[in-house]
């Protein structure tokens, strides 16, 4: 369960109760756990943690297709493929700032990232918005690092 599906849940508890009295109301509310009693009971890693990634040279031009659909639909929103910031940082020369693992971890487990990795605690600093949990799976993620390293000048 997602923190906003917990927290709506919570709401929508707290609004059907407003249909009773008043102590129902402050006893629901009372019982209701906090949203940092939420927050706290939600795993913090989403999917595998990522130990190890396999680099193809050359590209997988496929892998490259697929990781530009994924940029396309999940990722244009919030990042530029030039240096430039736009919600979160830019893409260009990321993987070579960046190890693969590092990108894949950030990619499919940016909560457990952004509690743990001081890079990516400084990534936040300088975008004030976390990056939110887009539920790509190992695979995709693949995809989008072959993209970007291909958008990199890579071969």
């Amino acid at each position: 369960m997602t923190k906003q599906h917990a927290l709506l849940i919570t709401v929508a508890a707290l609004a059907l109760t407003a249909c009773g009295s008043k102590e129902e109301a402050e006893n629901a509310a009372k019982d209701a756990p906090t949203p940092s009693e939420l927050i706290a009971n939600q795993p913090i890693v989403h999917g595998p943690e990522i130990k190890k990634v396999d680099i193809t040279n050359p590209l997988n031009a496929a892998w490259v297709a697929g990781g530009k659909a994924q940029y396309d639909t999940k990722c244009m929103p919030c990042h530029k493929l030039d240096g430039t910031k736009l919600v979160g940082p830019g893409w260009k020369d990321v993987t070579k700032r960046r190890e693969p693992i590092w990108i894949m971890n950030m990619i499919c487990n940016t909560d457990f990232m952004l509690a743990q990795d001081a890079e990516a605690q400084k990534q936040l600093e300088l975008c004030l918005v976390r990056m939110p949990n887009q539920n790509v799976a190992v695979e995709d993620a693949r995809k989008l690092l072959e993209f970007m390293r291909s958008n990199d000048g890579e071969k």
